[in-house]
């Protein structure tokens, strides 16, 4: 499996060989217009790509790994070092430096010590989670060499500090976008949210342009049914792919739920 350089929200490292078994054999640019923790970016890893993300943080960090990784680990070295040193008032210091100044060099090193990686924001877009007492974050070295290895992935890609809309307005005929929005059911748990009549319109407009898209959505877990009823007219495939189980219930409610995730297509 990939290892992440950020862990985020609803990552697709599970299910990124699969989901990537669906993409056309061709195709000219490829979009993410949800970037998050990129597990499909790096999966790919294609000749040409544009990327987005609405959280500047984290896009910031992105360009980070593409143009200055070692200078990216020395930083996050330092952090790691200062905590082993200094224990918990180490995290809340950087974490309030974080939230007065969103440098993407301690956004790296929250993610990566927090409580089981979540990375959580409240509604001023402040990070909030708390230490992970019990570890002591990712190891300095190993950190680097994942850093590196991503940096030689995404080296071809564009990134931009936008929406959804913006991201990918200029795809046309013959691009590929992949779509890994806030899902409908969970829009509390992730940075931002979607007006769900907007991304139909969106949806829409990338098939009226002739663009090939892969929409990651809602699907089923354990016994409930959280699939959403998109117009069928905006896609010609769906199906559900397995996507490991629950995290959130995991960690909160202490079960283990099967989870089966929606792929949508176009095409």
């Amino acid at each position: 499996m990939i290892k992440p350089v950020i862990k985020w929200s609803g990552s697709k490292r599970s299910q990124s060989a699969k989901i990537k078994s669906f993409f056309p054999n061709t195709y000219g640019t490829y979009y993410e217009p949800f970037l998050g923790g990129g597990a499909m970016l790096y999966a790919i890893t294609p000749e040409k790509s544009v990327c987005g993300d609405i959280c500047k943080p984290l896009i910031d960090l992105w360009i980070e790994i593409r143009n200055n990784p070692e200078k990216l680990a020395d930083s996050y070295r330092h952090r790691w070092n200062r905590l082993q040193k200094e224990g918990y008032t180490a995290y809340y210091s950087i974490r309030d430096e974080f939230n007065k100044n969103r440098s993407p060099y301690d956004l790296l090193f929250l993610s990566r010590t927090c409580v089981n990686g979540l990375i959580r924001f409240n509604d001023k877009g402040e990070f909030n989670n708390s230490l992970h007492y019990s570890r002591p974050g990712i190891k300095p070295d190993t950190l680097q060499e994942i850093i590196i290895d991503w940096s030689n992935h995404v080296q071809n890609t564009e990134f931009m500090a936008t929406d959804y809309f913006t991201t990918t307005s200029t795809a046309k005929k013959g691009d590929v976008v992949y779509l890994d929005p806030p899902y409908f059911h969970t829009k509390g748990r992730y940075f931002g949210a979607i007006d769900y009549n907007r991304f139909l319109e969106y949806l829409e407009d990338l098939n009226s342009r002739g663009v090939k898209y892969l929409l990651s959505f809602d699907g089923v877990r354990g016994n409930e049914d959280f699939t959403v009823e998109i117009p069928s007219n905006l896609y010609k495939r769906h199906k559900l792919l397995p996507s490991g189980t629950s995290t959130f219930k995991k960690v909160i409610d202490k079960q283990t739920e099967e989870v089966f995730e929606s792929l949508y297509l176009n095409y």
